[in-house]
């Protein structure tokens, strides 16, 4: 009884602030200056912890797709935020380069005349398996390269040796195909192993794998990782990312 008398209270707090900034927002434009200045203050506090709430509510209750698919050996395993929860923006035109369009995402490019757009769009195909992805519709395109750059969370490089395999998966839906290189970069002390794989990509899946057998990583040194998308010749296509998902494995011995 007592658990349900909490639940009315507190149902019935949030009714009360409901209609307390209702009012406020139906009579902000007769508010005095320094009130208005105030309201804005605490509803902007507001916002900010009612968004983080909603993202990762949106995190639980959208994201019933199944865990990425790892071989059974991977000991790490990860599904960039993009991919899985809201973004705060859900599109940006006219890229500036070094703009981070989702968390853990960046964009790059060296074009004069800006004519890309970022949009995440919500994931409906039986054959998408995860909420969202990401949109990237190039028009003019005078520049040279368009890179994604994508942080990878620490915890992948922690215990990272020459003896492990990197596995990326991606989703994509292409107008028309390109090529499109993927390069695994690790950074240990003052230098950086990079290990490239160029694709000739088409709509559909990508998996690959990057060897880290083949690179002069000094295993004691690493220090944080990343992954570039570059794509080729992107002008007058529209580039879908449905989904990215990375793995880590060991080697098999030979």
């Amino acid at each position: 009884m007592a658990f349900g008398v909490k639940k009315l209270i507190g149902r019935s707090a949030d009714q009360r602030s409901l209609e307390h900034w209702t009012r406020l927002a139906d009579h902000a434009g007769s508010l005095d200056f320094s009130e208005l200045k105030a309201a804005r203050n605490r509803a902007g506090a507001l916002r900010r912890e009612i968004d983080r709430l909603c993202r990762a509510a949106d995190g639980r209750i959208v994201d019933n797709s199944p865990a990425p698919v790892t071989p059974a050996e991977a000991d790490w395993s990860w599904r960039p935020e993009a991919f899985r929860l809201a973004n705060p923006t859900a599109g940006i035109a006219e890229i500036a380069s070094g703009s981070e369009v989702s968390p853990e995402i960046t964009l790059y490019h060296d074009c004069r005349e800006n004519e890309i757009s970022f949009r995440q769009i919500r994931n409906r195909n039986a054959s998408d398996s995860a909420p969202f992805g990401l949109r990237l519709d190039v028009f003019r395109f005078d520049g040279s390269f368009l890179s994604l750059a994508v942080a990878i969370p620490q915890d992948a490089s922690n215990g990272l040796l020459r003896r492990h395999v990197i596995g990326l998966r991606m989703l994509l839906r292409l107008e028309r195909p390109l090529e499109l290189f993927a390069r695994f970069n690790v950074r240990h002390g003052p230098n950086t192993e990079q290990s490239v794989r160029e694709i000739r990509a088409e709509s559909g899946e990508v998996h690959l794998e990057f060897d880290l057998a083949y690179t002069e990583l000094n295993e004691r040194m690493v220090e944080k990782a990343w992954l570039d998308l570059i794509f080729e010749n992107p002008e007058m296509n529209q580039i879908e990312i449905r989904d990215t998902t990375m793995y880590r494995r060991p080697r098999a011995e030979i």
